[in-house]
C-alpha cells in the first residue's frame, strides 16, 4: 500500500502505543494517537514519534467499542488513511465497528508490509500467510506486539485535541468492572525467553520454569492453552497467532509440542531450545537445539548448571 496522508493509531492501553506508533509513522505522514482518557494517562505519545494526540473524555457506563462512532467521524474527517489498533479482543471490535461505520478494509493479526505494498496477515488460525492489497481509502488493520520495532520515548511535542463525542445508536451498559490482573513486562522485548506449554502437568510446576528463567535473567512466557485454558498465567505473556510475537535472541521451549499456531509467534527468534519428551513433537523442527526428556527432571538439572 502507498504511504497515506494520515495516520491513526487507536489502543484502549497506553502501553500498546510503543508498539504501534513506529508502524503508523512508517505507513502515514501524519500520525495521530487516539485515546479514551486524558493525556497524562495516554503517555508520552509525542516522544514516540507521534505528532497529534486525539482525546476522548471516559464517560461513565461507556466501554472502549462505545466510542467507536467518535473516532470513525474524526478518521472521515481526515480523509485517506491507515488505523492501527492492536490485535486484542478491544482492538479487534474496536476494528470491526471502525469498518462497519467506514466501509473500510479491515485486515487481522498484520505481521508487516511487503514489498509491493501488499499486507502480510496470518489467515487459517496462522496455519498461513495471506497477503492483501487494500481497496478503500481507509485502511484498518490490526496489529501485534512485535511486528514493529518498539518506539523508545525521547522528548517530542505536537498538538492535542479532543474529539467531538458521537452518541453511539445502540450501546452495551456496562453493570460493573473488575480490574483484571496483568503482567507488568512487555514478553515481545524481551531478549531472552522461557516459554511453557501443556508438558507441565500442575500449576505449581511452573516454579521450575521460574528458576530457570530466573538463572539466565529470562522474562517467562507461555502457550495459548496455558494463558487461555488453564489460566495459569496472565494472557499478556501467551505466545502465538493471536498473542505476542517475539524476537528474543534465546527462546527457550519447554513442554511445548510446537503447534504452528504457537511458533508463528516465535519464528523470528536468533536461537530456539526446546526440551520435550516425545521426541517427535513438532517443535524440534523448528529448534535449533533439542533435548528429549522429562521436564522434571531435565528443568533442575539445567537450572543447576546454570546457576554454577
Amino acid at each position: 500500500m502507498n504511504k497515506a496522508p494520515n495516520a491513526f493509531v487507536i489502543c484502549a492501553k497506553n502501553a500498546r502505543f510503543a508498539d504501534l506508533i513506529p508502524g503508523a509513522a512508517s505507513l502515514g505522514d501524519t500520525v495521530s494517537a487516539v485515546f479514551v482518557g486524558s493525556a497524562a494517562e495516554a503517555g508520552n505519545v509525542f516522544g514516540m514519534g507521534a505528532g497529534r494526540l486525539c482525546l476522548l473524555p471516559a464517560k461513565p457506563g461507556y466501554i472502549f467499542e462505545d466510542y467507536a462512532p467518535s473516532i470513525a467521524a474524526a478518521i472521515k474527517a481526515a480523509g485517506k488513511s491507515v488505523v492501527l489498533l492492536s490485535n486484542d479482543r478491544r482492538g479487534k471490535a474496536m476494528a470491526a465497528k471502525l469498518g462497519a461505520l467506514l466501509k473500510a478494509a479491515v485486515i487481522n493479526d498484520v505481521m508487516g508490509v511487503e514489498e509491493d505494498g501488499s499486507l502480510a496477515h496470518m489467515v487459517y488460525g496462522g496455519l498461513a500467510v495471506g497477503r492483501r492489497q487494500s481497496l478503500s481509502d481507509v485502511t484498518i488493520m490490526t496489529v501485534g506486539g512485535g511486528v514493529f520495532e518498539p518506539a523508545a520515548a525521547n522528548g517530542g511535542q505536537g498538538e492535542t485535541v479532543e474529539l467531538g463525542f458521537v452518541e453511539p445508536a445502540a450501546r452495551i451498559t456496562l453493570v460493573e468492572v473488575k480490574p483484571k490482573a496483568c503482567a507488568s513486562v512487555d514478553i515481545a522485548k524481551a531478549r531472552r525467553i522461557v516459554a511453557v506449554g501443556r508438558g507441565f502437568a500442575r500449576q505449581e510446576d511452573l516454579a521450575l520454569a521460574k528458576s530457570l528463567a530466573s538463572a539466565i535473567d529470562a522474562e517467562l512466557a507461555c502457550s495459548r492453552p496455558i494463558a487461555e485454558g488453564e489460566l495459569w498465567m496472565e494472557r499478556e505473556r501467551y505466545v502465538g497467532v493471536s498473542g505476542a510475537m517475539v524476537k528474543a535472541d534465546v527462546y527457550l521451549a519447554v513442554g511445548i509440542s510446537g503447534q504452528i499456531q504457537h511458533m508463528v509467534g516465535a519464528r523470528d527468534c536468533k536461537t530456539i531450545v526446546a526440551i520435550n519428551k516425545d521426541k517427535n513433537a513438532a517443535i524440534f523442527k523448528f529448534a535449533d537445539y533439542g533435548i528429549v526428556g522429562d521436564l522434571y527432571k531435565v528443568l533442575p538439572a539445567l537450572t543447576k548448571a546454570l546457576k554454577n
